[in-house]
């Protein structure tokens, strides 16, 4: 349940500040809904706070919100998975939907030298070299 929670509040805070928020945010109010729905009004409260202090610490280049952030959302989440374990299942399909979300796109770095003669061929995916036609 912990790695499970820290998985999720990670997550949450990642997703804070891009455009697909309010959606984000709909999906782990609803979580709190099923579970303790006199805390849901509060929890949503508490999720646009997070993201208001998120953007202003962005602004002012705190690097140390973001994990402040995410661990106060990582015990939060483990504190509702630990008195409503029947949520897992949910919140791990819901994290598996948000993975590309929160993925970044791999960097390439390539770096090559050449000399005399020699040339030097680079692709970060498919390359053919050559005009001529394919095959015998």
């Amino acid at each position: 349940m912990a790695a499970l929670a820290g998985t999720a509040g990670t997550t949450l805070v990642t997703l804070l500040t891009t455009e697909t928020w309010q959606g984000i945010r709909g999906r782990f109010v609803s979580l709190w809904q099923r579970a303790r729905p006199d805390r849901a009004p509060a929890i949503a409260d508490e999720l646009d706070a997070s993201r208001e202090e998120l953007l202003n610490a962005q602004a002012t280049g705190d690097r140390e919100a973001e994990a402040e952030l995410g661990a106060e959302w990582q015990g939060r989440i483990r504190r509702l998975l630990t008195a409503h374990p029947e949520l897992a299942d949910e919140l791990r399909s819901m994290l598996d939907e948000l993975a590309p979300a929160t993925t970044a796109a791999p960097t390439v770095t390539q770096h090559a030298t050449a000399s005399g003669n020699a040339r030097v061929y680079q692709a970060g995916r498919d390359m053919r070299i050559g005009g001529g036609a394919e095959g015998p």
